[in-house]
Order: structure tokens, then sequence, then C-alpha cells
């Protein structure tokens, strides 16, 4: 990795997100292309229902899910947040242990018209996995974005599920980042469409 050209880099970059697997929750594979508008659509019609997109990631994760939480709201209009304000995080980690830091969140604010996207380049942060199980159980639906092993836990918990074939950090975290900016350009464009068609 040290002695590769950035061309090199920025072109397997675009191999693996070529290779982004998406399945939905009974295990049923998509196209990239289907995939990625269905989770467009999952999204819009959590703005049309008046409900909340929650967004929850670690580390490098958590940044990506901040810049979606700002995009959902800013660019889409949907209610969206993140549970990752340091003194709320904190208190429940001190109290109740790291891994129960989403879901006790969850299990608070998460409606059936709503929806988490829980990222993890891993797919086997223990806080994750239970915030997605939570989530579920209050009957919202799920995206997961996760990479490294195909059999990862989380990869089985969504709705609809985008797993990136990386075992590397930086091409995992890149090609989740591409995915959700495109997420929420796409959804900006069908929004736009369809009220444009009401008009």
């Amino acid at each position: 990795m040290m002695n590769q050209k950035a061309t090199s880099y920025f072109k397997h970059l675009g191999d693996v997100l070529l290779r982004v697997q998406v399945t939905e929750g009974h295990g049923a594979e998509l196209s990239l292309d289907k995939g990625t508008s269905k989770a467009a659509e999952m999204v819009l019609s959590v703005k049309a229902n008046s409900g909340k997109v929650m967004v929850i990631g670690n580390g490098g994760s958590a940044a990506i899910a901040s810049h979606l939480q700002n995009d959902l709201c800013q660019a889409v209009g949907v209610r969206a947040m993140v549970f990752a304000e340091a003194s709320a995080l904190t208190a429940r980690a001190n109290d109740h242990g790291y891994e129960c830091v989403f879901e006790q969140p969850a299990e608070l604010w998460a409606d059936a018209d709503d929806l988490l996207v829980a990222i993890s380049s891993s797919g086997q942060s223990e806080n994750i996995l239970r915030a997605a199980r939570a989530a579920s159980a209050r009957g919202c639906r799920v995206i997961t974005l996760s990479g490294f092993s195909a059999d990862n836990p989380l990869r089985r918990l969504g709705n609809l599920n985008f797993y990136v074939p990386s075992p590397e950090y930086g091409y995992v975290e890149s090609a989740h980042s591409v995915i959700t900016h495109f997420l929420t350009d796409y959804a900006t464009t069908l929004r736009s469409e369809k009220e444009n068609s009401r008009g």
C-alpha cells in the first residue's frame, strides 16, 4: 500500500465500488442500481410519512454517519438524527457500557415509519448490531453498510444491505462515503422529479 501510486489506488477503489453487493433481508441479491434506487425510495417514504432517519457508526463510520445526517436534512429535506452528542454518548457508555450506546436511543426513538442506517466497516461492532436489532424489533426499517468478511453479522440484519468486498478500512470507508453521497443525491433528484410531476 505504501508504494502504491494514486492512480492504481483510485482504480482499485473504482473496482471495489462496482463490486458492491446489495441484498435484501431474506438474502435475495439486487443489482447495485436497483439496490440504490430502493434505498432512495426508502428514504423518501420516510419523508412522505413524516418519519425520521437515524444514522449510527463508530470512528470513521461515525463521521460518515454525521455527513449523511447533514445531507439528508439539508439536501433531501428529511428529518435525520445521529446519537453521537458527546455528553449523552459518554453517559450511556459510562452507565451501561459502550455496547449499549446506540441500542438505548434506538429503543427510545425508533418508530414504525422510521429508518435506521447502520454503518460498520467490519459489520461486527456489538453496539451497531444491538441497535439494528432494537430498531427492527420496533418495526423500524434498517439499511446496513458493511465490509471486510462477506459473512459479517450486520449484513444479515437489514431490510437492505450494502456490502463492500474489501478487507481494508480505507476502501470500505471510502466506498461507504460514496454510497451515501449517491443515495442523498439520487433521493434529491427523485424528490424533485416527483414534485415537478405534480406541479
